[in-house]
């Protein structure tokens, strides 16, 4: 991982690029959720300072992504 996102970051590159929306907020964690096909993908994205490498990559796989899948669209 090459660059450290803030969840509020997070949710908004998921929602704009990923096609995810805001399901529900508890506290500082949000929860996303996208439909593909006839699959539903839900994450959670504390909405921390910084994401550790190990949440930021727990919250790409929950939400079904791949990490290479989402720095070749972050990237761009």
């Amino acid at each position: 991982m090459s660059k450290i996102f803030s969840g509020k970051e997070l949710v908004k590159i998921l929602s704009r690029e990923f096609g995810f929306y805001f399901v529900s907020q508890k506290g500082s964690h949000v929860k996303l959720r996208r439909n593909v096909g006839n699959k539903t993908f839900t994450t959670i994205v504390p909405l921390h300072k910084t994401l550790a490498p190990g949440t930021f990559r727990a919250s790409l796989k929950l939400g079904g992504l791949e990490e290479d899948e989402f720095w070749k669209i972050v990237k761009k």
